[in-house]
């Protein structure tokens, strides 16, 4: 494909390409069709979306795109035991992961059973004393004192934590999302739409968090079917939907299908700040705009991930459940500050990994790095990073004595859960699991390198490695006059944009920079102009990590094509259009 703007090598190395010919004759049509700007029909036309759908598209409805409870294995039984326990006034134990997604997913059990007067215990293993999911001595402490444990973000791999339990006396309902294995765990009911066994329709794409929502739609479906109305069917679930889109972004789960009207709608309720425990964290992290799945993504989502990694596992399930603002307030503040201490070991980690993922290649299948003593809250942050800079999958292994255990991140296309769930089956690794795009494991000291090599084969088989870096997609040309935030509303209304759903990226032709500053540490803030009149501020993030900061920052007057996403920017009640720069190349 012909180079776009004739970029065969950016700044960064990049060849940059532009949209199929297909799919900018159909966007050129869809405009015509529908009287929405082209910068919005060449998503929709990327996305497949016809001319008579459109309308629809911008506007997703739970009513059009929710799916069935009752599609899902065990939903039916799983529900009916969770109102049997509310009925009987059982003790009910929520065992949540550790992450955004568990914490979300305990919070909206733990709303839904407050409604109705029942407390519930919360449980959330430490990360490096228990590690990942259910195990066998807090499952039998928690059965000593509860009939009922719902296990939510995890379990569906926990088959002797679950036994534990059965014999001390609970029984174990089980609601996840990560790949399931060849058998079940022996709880009561696996209600997981990755279960080995589910239907091609089982929604497979939803966190655990939209998983619990399908489970409490269908609880207030069965107390309507039992005659129950008004405040005795249930709380508003819609009011919930806050967690699941938080849940469902930062977990980075794909925004199609039902999850892009979970997260529209939930965007919409937490600008409603209803929410004690999100509103404190709003404001400690200094939101001052409505917020968009970025803000879940990078603002808020490290901040709560912040306590399994290097702080208390609960803080963040008790920060989304609490009902007391101070409480929320002294939480948000403590998840802040644990979230300051978790970017310095980063950073830290960041440097040592990242010269020895070089030395290993950063062309290979898998990007890789070990180290002793590395902290198993930091890994997986490591592990983007990695695959950031490489374009590859990443693994990074924290070892502490013989004992190692690390996270890996995907890309698209490349599924490395499964991956990794084979290396289990083969004896490779004492353990692992995940998802697509995310996974983690355990492994000795002589299991590393063999581990490694033979998780290389199976990525490389997926086509990862294949070719050098890949090329920068561009969706349409546009000029700095034409970047207005009635554009970018627009715009925005196409979204959400993340994992699946990529946001639409634009160049800028033939640009000159009005000026260009160093901001932090290595940021790069600039304002570039069409010359004719127009302008447009730009902000390039890390762009000191690459040639592009040093070229752009001493750019002695040449011309530069840009390229970027457009992104609001509120400062001191203003909102600007502003461009986040990802490349640019010299004219």
């Amino acid at each position: 494909m012909t180079a776009f703007l004739g970029v065969e090598s950016s700044l960064t190395g990049r060849a940059w390409t532009g949209p199929d010919p297909e799919i900018q004759r159909r966007a050129e049509a869809l405009a015509q069709d529908t009287g929405l700007p082209l910068a919005v029909t060449a998503i929709l036309a990327r996305r497949g979306v016809p001319a008579p759908e459109a309308r629809a598209f911008l506007a997703p409805t739970l009513r059009d795109t929710l799916p069935d409870p009752r599609g899902l294995r065990d939903m039916e039984k799983a529900a009916a035991r969770l109102l049997k326990a509310l009925d009987t006034g059982e003790r009910i134990a929520v065992f949540a992961d550790y992450d955004v997604d568990g914490a979300a997913s305990a919070a909206l059990v733990i709303d839904w059973l407050r409604h109705f007067g029942h407390p519930a215990t919360l449980y959330v293993p430490d990360r490096i004393t228990e590690g990942y999911g259910p195990n066998v001595p807090a499952m039998e402490r928690l059965a000593r004192d509860h009939s009922l444990i719902l296990t939510v973000d995890c379990g569906t791999m926990s088959h002797d934590a679950i036994a534990a339990a059965n014999a001390a006396g609970a029984e174990v309902v089980v609601i996840d999302h990560h790949l399931g294995g060849e058998t079940l765990p022996p709880a009561l009911a696996v209600v997981n739409p990755n279960r080995q066994d589910e239907t091609d329709a089982a929604p497979g794409y939803m966190c655990a968090a939209g998983v619990v929502f399908l489970l409490l739609v269908e609880a207030r479906r069965q107390l309507r079917e039992a005659g129950r109305t008004g405040r005795a069917a249930g709380p508003d679930l819609m009011a919930a939907l806050d967690l699941v889109a938080l849940a469902t972004v930062a977990d980075v789960a794909p925004l199609i299908a039902a999850n892009r009207a979970l997260v529209v709608q939930g965007l919409k309720v937490m600008a409603g700040r209803a929410r004690p425990g999100l509103t404190a964290l709003s404001d400690v992290a200094r939101l001052n705009e409505a917020p968009r799945a970025y803000h879940l993504g990078y603002v808020l989502g490290p901040r709560i991930n912040a306590g399994g990694r290097v702080g208390r596992a609960d803080l963040g399930a008790r920060l989304l459940s609490t009902t007391d603002p101070h409480e929320a307030a002294a939480l948000a503040a403590r998840l802040d500050e644990l979230n300051t201490e978790r970017r310095a070991i980063e950073a830290d980690m960041q440097e040592v990994a990242l010269d020895q993922a070089t030395r290993r290649g950063l062309d290979a299948p898998l990007v890789w790095a070990a180290g002793d003593g590395w902290h198993p809250g930091i890994v997986g942050i490591v592990a983007s990073r990695l695959k950031e800079a490489a374009d590859r999958p990443a693994l990074v292994i924290g070892f502490d004595g013989d004992a190692g255990r690390g996270s890996a991140r995907s890309i698209s296309g490349v599924d490395l859960g499964s991956a990794v769930q084979r290396l289990v089956r083969e004896g490779l690794i004492t353990a692992g699991g995940g998802h697509k795009m995310a996974a983690g494991l355990s492994l000795t000291r002589a299991q590393l390198d063999p581990a490694m090599a033979r998780l290389t084969e199976l990525l490389a088989r997926q086509g990862a490695g294949s070719g050098g870096r890949r090329a920068l997609r561009l969706d349409t040309l546009l000029m700095p006059g034409a970047a207005t935030p009635e554009l970018i509303a627009r715009i925005e209304a196409a979204g959400p944009f993340g994992a699946s759903a990529p946001g639409p990226r634009f160049a800028f032709p033939d640009v000159t920079i009005g000026f260009a500053r160093r901001v932090g540490a290595n940021h790069l803030k600039l304002r570039f102009s069409d010359g004719i009149g127009a302008h447009l501020d730009a902000i390039a993030f890390s762009a000191f990590d690459t040639p592009l900061g040093a070229a752009l920052e001493n750019h002695g007057g040449a011309r530069f094509h840009l390229a970027g996403r457009l992104e609001l920017n509120t400062w001191q009640g203003v909102t600007r259009a502003q461009l986040r720069l990802d490349d640019a190349a010299p004219v």
